[in-house]
């Protein structure tokens, strides 16, 4: 078994960042890898409670998958069990392999430090096909929250700088 490991910084605190993880609004407004919308999304954001989530890649190819709440730590950590009930990785989805996704946030200065750990990924190349999913997805959720502009630009701006 192998995993996707990917980091990211978000301008937005955690408890923002955590909704946006755990809500079929949030979800729905940064999942997938492509920049196209997500067509469904539906959470029961509670220990074992389930999540549901369908979007279309560029190449016109629908994917689902689906799975449930293992942990759930508002504002820090989440942990879902993960398969593909449609498209996906080919990987997981022959083998009906039940993967697991760990999203940890911390707090930083501009905002969340988001960690995300897709790990159960059956082969090398289901985790780089997955890792390559997921930076889409996250650089979405990234422009989500951009960050606010520098005191001096937005000084600069206004005049109040020579």
């Amino acid at each position: 078994m192998t995993e996707a490991v990917l980091v990211r910084r978000i301008a937005a605190r955690p408890a923002i960042v955590f909704d946006a993880l755990v809500t079929a609004e949030g979800i729905a407004s940064w999942w997938g890898p492509d920049d196209l919308p997500v067509l469904a999304a539906v959470t029961d954001p509670r220990l074992h409670g389930s999540f549901r989530v369908r979007f279309r890649t560029l190449d016109g190819i629908e994917h689902e998958c689906a799975g449930e709440f293992l942990e759930i730590s508002k504002p820090s950590h989440v942990v879902l069990s993960w398969r593909w009930t449609d498209g996906g990785e080919p990987d997981e989805r022959q083998t009906d392999n039940i993967s697991r996704v760990e999203f940890r946030l911390r707090a930083i200065d501009t905002g969340t430090e988001l960690t995300l750990i897709h790990s159960a990924l059956r082969t090398e190349v289901s985790a780089r096909s997955h890792e390559g999913g997921w930076a889409g997805a996250l650089m979405k959720l990234v422009r989500r929250y951009p960050p606010a502009p520098d005191a001096t630009v937005a000084a600069t701006r206004a005049g109040d700088l020579p």
